[in-house]
């Protein structure tokens, strides 16, 4: 069965973040990336994730305020450490962080809406990999830390899906090792007896 979706499925891969380029995606194309990235399952239509868009001279402003923090937390920093931290958002061109948002609900659980913030943070993924961008999706130290989260925005009830890491790239990005996927599943056979 010939598809250019399932080629694209089964040939994505993430890009080095040091090699994304300038330019990024348009803000039509920004627009169309967060349409194709809410069309997720999502269990009582609670809209449980947003996206923040980290780009242009916000980037040097947050490298700088998580150098800060990062000084704050662990002592001097080395200037290769310092540099690290100064750079972790401007490396990409633009960077869209998938926050999830779990609203209060007695019939879906926390857990179904974190799911669908991940798949949000996929379906961003391969549309920009669709639109012949290239991508990487992490998190980092400071999406589990609480003012990290602050200084990136989140309000204190939300957490970081992941960041999506998205700029132009002309390379070729080695395959690396990928799961022998005939071991992945099996028929039901009963009860799991360990």
């Amino acid at each position: 069965m010939a598809s250019p979706v399932i080629d694209l499925l089964l040939t994505r891969n993430s890009t080095p973040i040091r090699e994304l380029k300038e330019p990024a995606p348009s803000n039509a194309e920004i627009a169309t990336l967060i349409r194709i990235a809410s069309r997720v399952p999502d269990h009582g239509r609670m809209e449980p994730w947003r996206f923040i868009l980290y780009r242009g001279d916000t980037r040097e402003r947050v490298g700088r305020m998580l150098a800060d923090l990062a000084e704050k937390r662990e002592g001097p920093l080395s200037d290769v450490r310092r540099e690290k931290e100064l750079t972790r958002f401007s490396r990409a061109p633009l960077v869209i962080a998938v926050v999830s948002t779990p609203r209060r609900n007695s019939r879906i659980p926390d857990w179904e809406m974190q799911l669908s913030g991940g798949a949000a943070a996929m379906n961003l993924v391969i549309a920009a990999n669709a639109m012949g961008y290239g991508t990487n999706w992490i998190t980092n130290w400071y999406a589990y830390d609480e003012e990290g989260r602050h200084l990136l925005g989140l309000a204190p009830h939300e957490r970081i899906i992941g960041f999506v890491h998205i700029g132009t790239f002309d390379g070729v990005v080695p395959e690396r090792p990928r799961p022998d996927a005939s071991g992945l599943y099996a028929d039901y056979s009963g009860p799991w007896e360990g």
